[in-house]
Parts: C-alpha cells; structure tokens; sequence
C-alpha cells in the first residue's frame, strides 16, 4: 500500500511498490486565480485523468517527446515515472537526468484570459504579442503566431519571468530551454488539429517538463484538458461570438461576483487572500457537465 507524498489543488501524488513510479489520483476538486474552490464537481477527476492520459498517448505515437506516463491504471488514477524535484532556485544539477524543470510553459494563440486582462490593464503590449504597434485588439483576437510565456513553479503564486530569469531559476542551457519550447509549439500543433477536428478552438495552455535521460524535453503532469487549457467552439467564434468551453466558465463567475478583482487587489497589496466562496448548485452541475461533454469531444470516447 502505497502513501500520499503530495496534495496539491487538484491531483494527490502516491508512492507505489516501485521507487521510480508514483501514482496520480485525480480529484474532484476545482481551483481558480491559485485558490481552491470549496465545492466539488462530480466525476471532474475522472475526465482530468482520461483527457491527459488520452493526449499523452498521441503525443508519443507521433513521436513528438518522452512522456512520464506509465499507464491508466483507473478512472481517476494513473502511473507516472518518478522524477527528482529541486525546489530551491537553481539547484537542479546540470547533469542531472529524470529531473523536473521547475518552471510552466504557457502558450497563448488567442487573445483571452488573463492575457486579455493584462492588455486592458496596459501590462501586455501589442508587440509582444505579435502585432504592430498601435494596433487596438479586441478580446479573442488570434495571434500572428504562438505566444509562449513562462512562469514560475514554486512560488506562492504563478508569477511571469523572462528568459534570462527562467535559465537562473531552472539552472538549465539556453539549448535545453529551446528545445523545450520546441516541444511545447510541436505539441499545440498537434492539439489544434485533433481539436479542430471536433469543432473546437485550443486558445492557451500550459505544460511541464523534466528532463531524462540525454537531458531531453519530457512531458509530465498533466495538460490539454479544461484546468490547464482554454477551448472555444469553432463556429460560435466564426459567427463572431466567444463560448468558454473550459474552466474559464468557473473563473467568469468569480469575476463576475468581483471576488477576482478583490483578490487581485489584496494580492498586490500584501494582505491575505480573502475567502473563495463555493459554488452555487447550478454551476457546479453546469461545471460537472462540462467536463463530461468536453471529454467526449475531445477524445471522442464515450465518458
């Protein structure tokens, strides 16, 4: 019998009869802006769980990058190859194989989320994103090309860095930092071809990595479902209207409430979080099919 090594917003992390496999059981559990929510959706941790397992599998038949997956061993369970952490700024050895990268990768394709919100608010510049200057963006906008930012794993909260930063923090080559990056636009190439393919947008996600063995990218935790990726249906947006088809729904009420600019403001201030509220029932029901109806479109397997 396994124990739990770490819980984290949504995913616990167990030990196993193999010290190089850990076990990942989903949970129900949803967290927003690095809060957890104090509402459960049911079955939640089950689509997480079968969604990445699912993109993991096509990442490697395709032959883009190592992943650490193992196998699904259960609905919301799956084996992972174990990889050594290094919590402190720069301490990952740089000979160091089946280490993880202790930053995350967020490609942007659409203008939306927290991008959009950081260009309202004058702190993301048009040509940072690709465009002219003086160019007035509209929220949903497509990128002239992938916008890949990083951001900071270890930190109370997700915060932006630059490159010289993320090589200071991950103690790792500019060439395997590249190659990385590499992987991150090879894999969302992959991802907007099967999603179009179901009628849906991918707009941003994140993704992380380890390094293994020949200090190559692999792919680890969890990505392509509705925590870490933004969807948008296809012709909803062609017809010039944007539907959330992940957990930006869940965000879009809290701003709507002002409980996320009320957040915000207590964050920049230095003050402690205030109390996220839960869910009222119809958005949790809302939420829980959302997330069975996005499997199935995702993966085109019955859920």
């Amino acid at each position: 019998m396994g124990e739990m090594l770490y819980a984290g917003k949504v995913k616990q992390v167990w030990s196993t009869d193999d010290p190089d496999i850990l076990e990942f059981r989903y949970t129900d559990q949803i967290s927003v802006f690095d809060q957890i929510i104090p509402s459960l959706i049911p079955r939640k941790g089950e689509s997480l769980n079968r969604t990445t397992c699912h993109w993991f599998s096509l990442v490697e038949s395709e032959g883009i990058c190592r992943t650490h997956i193992v196998e699904r061993n259960g609905p919301d369970r799956c084996l992972v190859r174990r990889v050594d952490v290094y919590r402190e700024p720069g301490t990952l050895p740089r000979d160091g194989e089946w280490v993880f990268v202790p930053l995350e990768f967020v490609c942007r394709h659409y203008l939306a989320g927290s991008g959009w919100r950081r260009y309202k608010r004058g702190e993301l510049s048009v040509e940072s994103l690709g465009f002219e200057q003086g160019t007035v963006l509209e929220e949903g906008a497509k990128l002239p090309k992938p916008c890949v930012e990083i951001t900071t794993k270890f930190e109370a909260y997700d915060r932006l860095i630059d490159r010289e930063e993320a090589l200071e923090i991950a103690n790792i080559s500019e060439e395997e930092l590249d190659q990385i990056i590499d992987v991150v636009l090879r894999v969302d190439e992959l991802i907007e071809v099967e999603a179009s393919k179901r009628g849906l947008i991918h707009v941003d996600g994140k993704k992380e990595f380890a390094l293994g063995p020949g200090r190559v990218p692999v792919l680890v935790d969890s990505f392509g479902t509705l925590d870490e990726d933004r969807w948008w249906d296809l012709d909803a947006y062609d017809g010039g209207e944007i539907v959330q088809l992940s957990k930006e729904f869940v965000r879009q009420h809290y701003i709507q409430t002002g409980h996320q600019e009320t957040l915000r403001l207590a964050r920049e201030a230095g003050d402690d979080d205030p109390p996220i509220p839960a869910l009222p029932q119809s958005v949790i029901d809302d939420t829980a099919a959302l997330y069975a109806s996005m499997f199935e479109r995702l993966t085109g397997v019955d859920f």
